[in-house]
This record gives C-alpha cells, sequence and structure tokens, in this order.
C-alpha cells in the first residue's frame, strides 16, 4: 500500500498525469470510468501472465511468487505483494491507463475507488449473492481468482475474465476440486 500511495502523490505532484486528471469540472461520466477498468484489467492481465509466464522463472520467484503462498486469499491479501508485484502488476497499468484515458479527478477517484474494493473482494473469502450474475457477465468473481491460486495457471484476469476467456485461460471454479466452502 505504500508504493501505492507514494505513486499517487508523486504523479499528482510531479505533474506526471495527462492535464485532464487535474481538472475539477465536470461529473463522473460512467463509459471513462468502465474505459479506466477495462484498460487498467488487460493490462493487469499482460503484466500477471508475463510474470507467471513470459519474464522468466527467477522474476517470478522474487516478484508474484511469495503472493501466491495464499492459495485460499482473505481480503486484505489483494495488496501484500512484493515491490516487484506491486510494481508490475498495479503501478505499471495504472501509469498507462492514466496516459491512455484521459479522466477528470472525480472520474479517476471512481476508477481508484472501485478497482481497489473489488481487488479486495476477489480475494475474500466469501460468496457474493451477485456472483452468477458477474460470472455469466465475465466479471471477476471471488471464486474465479480463487481457481488462480489453487492453479496459478488460469484466471489472470482480475476485474474481467474476458481476457482469459479470449484467449484461452479461464477455467470455471465448478472445475475446480476444493475451495474454501464459503467460496
Amino acid at each position: 500500500i505504500a508504493m501505492l500511495v507514494v505513486y499517487l502523490s508523486a504523479t499528482w505532484m510531479f505533474d506526471l498525469m495527462p492535464c485532464s486528471y487535474y481538472r475539477f469540472d465536470g461529473g463522473v461520466r460512467l463509459w471513462i470510468v468502465a474505459a479506466q477498468m477495462i484498460s487498467q484489467d488487460a493490462l493487469q492481465y499482460a503484466m500477471h501472465w508475463l510474470e507467471h509466464k513470459g519474464v522468466g522463472a527467477e522474476f517470478y520467484k522474487r516478484s508474484h511468487k511469495p503472493h501466491h503462498r495464499f492459495t485460499n486469499p482473505r481480503l486484505f491479501d489483494a495488496f501484500n505483494g512484493s515491490l516487484g508485484d506491486t510494481f508490475a502488476m498495479i503501478l505499471v497499468p495504472l501509469f498507462v491507463t492514466a496516459q491512455l484515458v484521459h479522466a477528470n479527478v472525480w472520474e479517476y477517484m471512481a476508477f481508484g475507488a472501485t478497482w481497489a474494493a473489488w481487488l479486495v473482494l476477489i480475494h475474500s473469502e466469501t460468496a457474493h449473492p451477485w456472483d452468477p450474475l458477474f460470472r455469466r457477465l465475465g466479471l471477476g468473481t471471488a471464486a474465479d481468482h480463487h481457481v488462480h491460486h489453487k492453479t496459478f495457471i488460469y484466471n489472470y484476469g482480475h476485474i474481467l475474465m474476458w481476457w482469459d476467456r479470449l484467449l484461452g485461460t479461464y477455467k470455471a471454479p465448478s472445475d475446480v476440486g476444493q475451495f474454501n466452502k464459503g467460496v
């Protein structure tokens, strides 16, 4: 979390964001927030896959493997990553998304709050009443992400399972043998 606070403070204070991010006028355009979520998740999927498969075993071992000690993740395990993992999977996608999707300050805050809450929810040990609907829409659920923590080779997406379905890395929770009873 400290790295994220430093990133948010530094990008704001040193004017590293596009000019639109410093505007307080206008409201929240939901399509902009959705575009930020889609961009962030596509980039986070790519970085997550690269950490597992593309960069090499040594990088994976030092950056992302420590996060996988949580084979049955709990609520706040979402933000329990190494420096390399946080940089690769959170900060790089955030910075690139900010350059691609020009939002105002309110849209950036709406995106950030929604995205952070979603990361916490998919790392929770709880099934939610909306999970069947979310799964039909291709939205990530705790059970979808638990598949990743159990198998390590499926479900690299976080907010969306679209990328996993498109690229053949999706595995339905019902196809995995054993989970925490709540999921």
